[in-house]
């Protein structure tokens, strides 16, 4: 007698625990619905392709031995390898790490790359971590995963609470158990083992890219908004890896970014903030509310504010059902995965709020990741500005397919890039066929 009754009610509390991975599906099934989607593909679309969960013991510094648990989800790897993150976040579990690995995949097929979706993190605070424990802990960690990752398999990167550094040790690690350097097992390396120009900026700068082909396109149907100049607002949500690039880059486009917020808090001038003195007071060790030339408020205040360009750039599921009412700005750009919740979504969008979708939107640092792992397969490596131009080139083309698709469908632009990114995903699945 078959027990398949069992295995889905098994994996549906596995997975469907986070609301990230909820609302992926959720934005799945819209698509499908929309792009009328082969039930089948849609079917193998919703749950991943392979899970591992691993026990990741260190010896603190003070002696004693911990164990932390880690993760790698491939969720689809039919355009071929994986590719995705790494995040250590006390947050951390399975299910969450399984939804940014689904929206890894239509990332990847969106933009066009040939590479699958694919998640992994610890659930651990990093901040509570020494130099020494940090390295211990994700050396550890990669020695665990490493049957399933390498250049040809699945190639992890920096996420939320990783860095350079740890991509150094990861790589590090794989090529001393494989005994030869395999720079090309990890993305987001430092330049002088194998990483490439313009990968740190790479998410944030693509931010703004695609902020500059929306308001273009807000220009060309004649909206007010429809520019970026010394009148135009911003609020950036998250000063972190991707929002203080975004940040100092729509800054140096003469915009006024009247607030930034990170952990700590936020911080708001009605004037506009200097973005870089703000990194430098950073710089110096100091927090962002210790800032002097702005007033304090809170992440939820930076939210509500009435700005043209809204950045949610630090986590997911920030702008909810319970805040979405105080939202003004006029476009939403979602620099984290999933900033705005599924319901959310549905009373911006009626406002006709202008949203960039994570996937397109924050697409820049796979976009380079790729640059890198095919720049370390050639041994050939690229300068900043070609680099920059490619990265341009390829969310440009992105961003023009989504229009045409939301123009197609008449559907919101969330919706659009998914249908975008399955719709490539559906034809090349197809042609694979199902095995056995």
């Amino acid at each position: 007698m078959s027990n398949h009754h069992n295995a889905g009610s098994l994996s549906s509390q596995l997975w469907h625990s986070s609301a990230l991975y909820q609302n992926s599906v959720k934005q799945l099934v819209e698509a499908a619905e929309t792009m009328k989607l082969d039930p089948n593909i849609a079917e193998r679309l919703k749950v991943p392709k392979r899970a591992l969960i691993v026990s990741v013991p260190i010896r603190l510094d003070d002696g004693t031995i911990r164990c932390f648990e880690g993760y790698r989800v491939q969720h689809n790897m039919t355009l071929g390898p994986g590719k995705g993150g790494i995040r250590f976040h006390p947050e951390v579990n399975l299910s969450e790490v399984a939804g940014l690995a689904m929206l890894m995949t239509f990332k990847c097929s969106l933009v066009g790359l040939p590479l699958g979706g694919a998640k992994g993190g610890i659930r651990v605070d990093p901040s509570k971590l020494s130099r020494q424990e940090a390295q211990a802990l994700t050396r550890r960690y990669t020695s665990e995963i490493n049957m399933i990752i390498g250049p040809d398999k699945d190639i992890p990167a920096p996420d939320v609470g990783t860095d350079a550094q740890h991509m150094a040790w990861m790589m590090d690690t794989y090529s001393q158990e494989k005994g030869f350097a395999i720079p090309g097992v990890v993305t987001g390396k430092p330049i002088e083992i194998g990483g490439s120009l313009g990968r740190h900026e790479s998410t944030g700068r693509g931010v703004v890219y695609t902020i500059q082909h929306a308001v273009k396109h807000l220009a060309d149907q004649g909206k007010p908004w429809g520019k970026l100049d010394s009148t135009t607002t911003v609020a950036v949500h998250g000063f972190g890896k991707v929002g203080a690039i975004a940040a100092l880059e729509i800054y140096q486009l003469g915009t006024k970014v009247i607030a930034v917020s990170d952990v700590s808090g936020a911080i708001y001038n009605k004037n506009g903030l200097n973005i870089p003195a703000i990194s430098k007071h950073l710089s110096k060790g100091q927090t962002l509310v210790e800032y002097p030339e702005a007033e304090v408020i809170t992440n939820e205040d930076l939210l509500a504010l009435p700005v043209d360009i809204l950045i949610p750039a630090a986590i997911d599921g920030v702008i909810t059902q319970q805040n979405v009412a105080k939202v003004k700005a006029k476009i939403i750009a979602e620099g984290a995965n999933g900033p705005v919740t599924t319901e959310a979504l549905k009373e911006l969008e009626e406002r006709e709020v202008f949203i960039i979708p994570d996937i397109l939107c924050n697409a820049g640092g796979v976009i380079v990741s790729y640059f890198e792992w095919v720049q370390g397969i050639q041994n050939f490596f690229w300068s900043e500005s070609e680099v920059n131009e490619k990265l341009a080139d390829v969310l440009s083309s992105s961003f023009k397919k989504v229009m045409d698709v939301r123009a197609k469908y008449k559907c919101s632009m969330k919706t659009a890039a998914l249908i975008a990114g399955v719709d490539r995903l559906n034809r090349a699945m197809l042609l694979r066929g199902l095995f056995p």
